[in-house]
């Protein structure tokens, strides 16, 4: 039971990051920087990227004590999901408005690329355990 729980959130986590990378994709050429969703960057992050950052790590710990390979491979998924859009963000930040502003594009994604690298662990710690 707690293996089906885990895949289900697990799926839609990887759901929500293919759905959030869609939007963003429709929304780049977008001024606003507004998708199909009809949502700014805020609220999408919010909406769709913060549980599908949450939900892996706790499809890990929920079905922690089942072995599973499948579900070692979702986390992994969401992971390089989450990795891809980061990176994505910093290479499509722009340099000279990163400079006026004083922003710094890798340090606002740097924790994004943490936490895709604790999924990947977890998933690699999932698929090395069954």
């Amino acid at each position: 039971m707690a293996k089906a729980v885990a895949l289900a959130i697990t799926g839609i986590s990887i759901a929500l990051l293919v759905i959030y990378g869609a939007d963003a994709a429709v929304g780049a050429d977008n001024p606003d920087h507004q998708g199909f969703l009809d949502m700014d960057h805020k609220t999408r992050g919010l909406g769709l990227g913060g549980p599908a950052m949450v939900l892996p790590i706790i499809a890990f710990f929920i079905a922690r004590n089942d072995s599973s390979k499948g579900l070692g491979g979702m986390i992994i998924i969401s992971g390089i999901l989450i990795i891809i859009g980061a990176v994505t963000v910093i290479g499509m930040a722009d340099l000279s408005e990163a400079q006026e502003t004083a922003r710094n594009p890798f340090m606002e994604t740097a924790p994004l690329l943490i936490v895709g690298a604790i999924q990947l662990g977890l998933g690699a710690l999932k698929i090395k355990k069954s």
